[in-house]
């Protein structure tokens, strides 16, 4: 970049007021520095955008890299699913249609196959199990009131 020193810039200083003379050199060096401003803020408007660009690529490329790892990922489990679906349809197939193994045990245990049965919770009775006591302090509401009940249980007395 060019050197500019104190005797450098006193030096034209001089040789523009010589020239452009008192009235106009204040003006000239106005525009002069605008025009510095805007060169500057263009150059870092470059800057700028390069850096971006630069920023941009590195960012396809860290998503490329990503999207081969998710590939790799998703094949092995893939793989690995497979495996253990024809391992399971292997056993499965083992089995004979009446549910008994080859060996005559059902599922390799001996007895009846156990049937589901739902636990049949009932929330009611799992509130209805709390003591008032208990109620009355946590503030659980034991009985339901209308919006006007509950206007009237709190109104101050002496209003209608």
């Amino acid at each position: 970049m060019v050197d500019f020193g104190f005797d450098k810039l006193a030096l034209i200083g001089a040789v523009a007021l010589v020239v452009l003379g008192p009235e106009r050199l204040p003006r000239v060096a106005r525009t002069v520095g605008h025009l510095l401003g805007k060169a500057q803020r263009y150059v870092s408007d470059v800057k700028a955008e390069v850096n971006r660009s630069i920023e941009l690529e590195e960012l396809q490329k860290m998503k490329g890299q990503f999207e081969t790892a998710v590939s790799d990922v998703h094949s092995s489990v893939r793989q690995e699913m497979d495996s253990a679906s024809q391992s399971l349809q292997s056993t499965w197939s083992d089995l004979s249609i009446d549910g008994t193994a080859p060996d005559g045990t059902i599922g390799g245990a001996s007895g009846p196959v156990p049937v589901y049965a739902h636990p049949k919770k009932n929330w009611r009775v799992k509130r209805g199990a709390t003591p008032v006591w208990y109620k009355q302090r946590q503030g659980v509401r034991r009985h339901a009131q209308s919006g006007a009940a509950r206007v009237a249980r709190f109104r101050p007395p002496g209003r209608a």
